[in-house]
């Protein structure tokens, strides 16, 4: 019986407002990995471990998943919800992977709730464990989990990128909402209504924006 052949796995480079994005993709279109650049020897060491002895060769991802990517990060926030992706791992480390995907944009869980999430009430030093080897990052969103006190915590990309990451999803949230705003009756009192929640957008979106804006300076990150 001959050897199988190793895996080839692609490997693409994404500009972002965050710093420059790796994204790993098999043949079947699958992400395999996501992570930072400045991070790429971790990523590199988890994707080891996951798809021990695979090829890793430069190229372009392929376009719809490329474009999720890029959407993303241009305001479209759920435009990752579809993506497939592939992990070895644990059937707790997936199981807790799968979790994550399942947090809504916009929303947050505390570890002790990812644990409970899964049916492991008890388990929230492993789910910690588990949240920071995943080797997909934003996609399988880790960064949605905080501290039980409401506090960010650690994140794997860095703690200004994850805040970045958290005030990017609740302006896209908050830009929906205000796009989805349709008066039914055009009588002065719905005016009224529709120009007062006109200016909360505005105010809303001017906060979000300086605090994506701050999170972007604070790290170093291009405005």
């Amino acid at each position: 019986m001959k050897n199988a052949q190793p895996e080839t796995l692609t490997l693409d480079r994404i500009a972002t407002p965050v710093g420059e994005v790796l994204l790993v993709t098999d043949a079947d279109g699958a992400v395999r990995a996501l992570d930072f650049a400045d991070y790429e020897e971790r990523m590199t060491r988890l994707l080891g471990r996951h798809a021990p002895g695979a090829a890793l060769v430069s190229g372009r991802a392929p376009e719809p998943v490329r474009g999720a990517v890029e959407a993303y990060f241009a305001g479209d926030a759920r435009r990752l919800d579809g993506l497939t992706v592939k992990t070895g791992g644990t059937v707790f480390q997936k199981a807790i992977w799968a979790a994550l995907r399942a947090i809504p944009v916009g929303e947050t869980r505390s570890y002790g709730q990812l644990a409970a999430a899964i049916g492991s009430p008890k388990a929230v030093r492993a789910a910690g464990l588990a949240n920071g080897q995943n080797p997909i990052a934003v996609i399988v969103p880790c960064h949605r989990v905080i501290g039980a006190n409401g506090t960010l915590t650690g994140y794997a990309g860095g703690l200004e990128r994850k805040k970045w990451l958290l005030a990017h999803e609740a302006a896209a949230i908050l830009n929906a909402l205000c796009r989805a705003f349709r008066p039914f009756r055009h009588d002065a009192k719905t005016v009224t209504k529709r120009d007062e929640t006109t200016s909360w957008c505005r105010e809303n979106k001017d906060l979000a924006g300086k605090r994506l804006s701050h999170g972007r300076k604070s790290a170093g990150f291009r405005s």
